[in-house]
């Protein structure tokens, strides 16, 4: 299929998804208390610590869990960098494990913990790191991924810091500078849609890595209006919904 037609068939898909024609549209992360301007902190570290612990996993069941653990007074401090940072790890663990944002009675606790110091030693909330980066897309990219990778477990892969710059921009409703530079995040579904858009073969699915299918996707954009991360949504809900909606 050539460029254009899937450019084409990438513009019905956006205007589908806008329209609410792809069938069920729930996003995992649309699960949460729904926060008041004045509780950004808290938003940012409700959609950004859960996602450390996100690997291989259903996200739907670990945001209902999320939600479950920030209604709960006992477990609501989790979602307190300071706090987090400075809890003791058995104290942290019982919470975590209540019910069940961490499965991983050890490794998962640590990782919560060391993302929560990082932040704590060095910009104080999660806040403090958008403003030490001018919420710059770029800059924020170069801080997670680079210069603190070790010290962000999983946040700092490529598909999930894409991932969760997406989300922040979508939840917590602030645009980032740069923003057009962040990949799609092609997790199965992406990746299944890909190959039915041919964008990429079924050959190709099997052997490019994450990185590569992302930037097959950012040179066929790469000379229209759509940015890449704008297709995620689209990509997503079509074959998580077995590709009920048809291009035609």
């Amino acid at each position: 299929m050539d460029t254009d037609k899937i450019i084409e068939n990438c513009k019905k898909l956006l205007i589908a998804y806008q329209e609410w024609k792809l069938w069920y549209m729930k996003m995992p992360e649309d699960i949460n208390p729904w926060f008041s301007h004045n509780e950004k902190e808290l938003c940012l570290c409700y959609f950004t610590l859960p996602m450390a612990l996100n690997y291989q996993r259903n996200s739907y069941t670990l945001r209902e869990s999320v939600l479950k653990t920030y209604l709960d007074l006992d477990t609501k401090d989790i979602f307190d960098i300071e706090k987090s940072s400075e809890m003791r790890e058995d104290k942290l663990r019982r919470k975590l494990l209540k019910y069940k944002i961490a499965l991983q009675p050890n490794k998962h606790i640590q990782t919560w913990q060391r993302i929560a110091k990082t932040v704590d030693n060095n910009w104080w909330t999660l806040w403090g790191l958008f403003e030490a980066v001018d919420y710059d897309f770029l800059k924020l990219r170069e801080t997670i991924q680079y210069k603190y990778k070790s010290w962000f477990p999983y946040l700092s892969w490529p598909k999930i810091f894409n991932y969760r710059s997406f989300i922040i921009q979508t939840y917590w409703n602030i645009k980032l500078k740069n923003s057009e530079f962040i990949d799609i995040a092609p997790d199965t579904h992406v990746t299944k849609c890909s190959v039915k858009l041919w964008v990429i073969t079924s050959e190709e699915a099997n052997i490019l890595t994450k990185d590569q299918i992302s930037q097959k996707w950012r040179e066929i954009l790469s000379w229209t209006w759509i940015i890449s991360i704008d297709m995620h949504s689209p990509l997503w809900f079509r074959s998580r919904n077995d590709f009920i909606f048809e291009l035609k």
